[in-house]
């Protein structure tokens, strides 16, 4: 029973995180979200009680799998170039396994930021210690002197801009070849590292 119990739970997440995707929190309904799951809707309620739960179990599904990763990187001992590499692959690669994230996101934010920023709260997104470990890089002359806000907005935006505005980038670089489009997300984690790095280490 709990092998289905669990894959019919999955089932429910995704059909959801599809409506959302496609619809929006505010937009969306629970007889949809039923409907994509191929369950009726006595079920999704059972697993579900609300479209606010199921949103914040898909969004805390990611939350969960990002956030804990880049600040365990922030807090390791490697060097600090090496924390920059782990983090962008890390992005990267959660971005290639879910590029809906971006769009997921900038559809609630401007909808309704305060959900999301309960549960960033809620599962200890602390981005001062990003900010400490940029200052203490800067503080050894291993990289160029800025604000540490600026150097993690840039990683940030570059990451994520790509598959945030993936229509665009595939219509005007690529002439909507996907396969051209899959082949540049792939590349984009080394092209990014290369970027930084060479833009912000001091050279000695």
């Amino acid at each position: 029973m709990e092998i289905k119990k669990d894959s019919t739970e999955d089932k429910i997440l995704e059909a959801a995180k599809n409506v959302f995707v496609a619809k929006g929190m505010e937009g969306a309904r629970m007889q949809e979200i039923a409907d994509e799951a191929g369950i009726n809707k006595a079920l999704l309620h059972y697993y579900f009680r609300s479209k606010e739960k199921l949103f914040e179990a898909i969004f805390s599904k990611i939350i969960q799998f990002a956030f804990p990763e880049i600040t365990r990187i922030a807090q390791s001992n490697e060097p600090f170039i090496s924390k920059i590499e782990q983090v962008v692959d890390a992005y990267i690669d959660l971005l290639i396994k879910h590029p809906f994230i971006p769009g997921f996101i900038m559809k609630e934010l401007n909808r309704d930021p305060s959900g999301l920023f309960k549960l960033v709260v809620k599962f200890g997104l602390n981005p001062q210690v990003i900010f400490d470990q940029i200052q203490l890089a800067m503080d050894r002359d291993e990289i160029i002197q800025m604000q540490p806000r600026h150097l993690a907005a840039n990683i940030i935006s570059m990451c994520i801009f790509p598959f945030a505005a993936r229509p665009l980038v595939s219509f005007v670089l690529f002439k909507d070849d996907q396969v051209a489009l899959n082949a540049f997300y792939v590349e984009r984690a080394d092209v990014i590292k290369k970027f930084v790095i060479d833009a912000i280490v001091i050279k000695k």
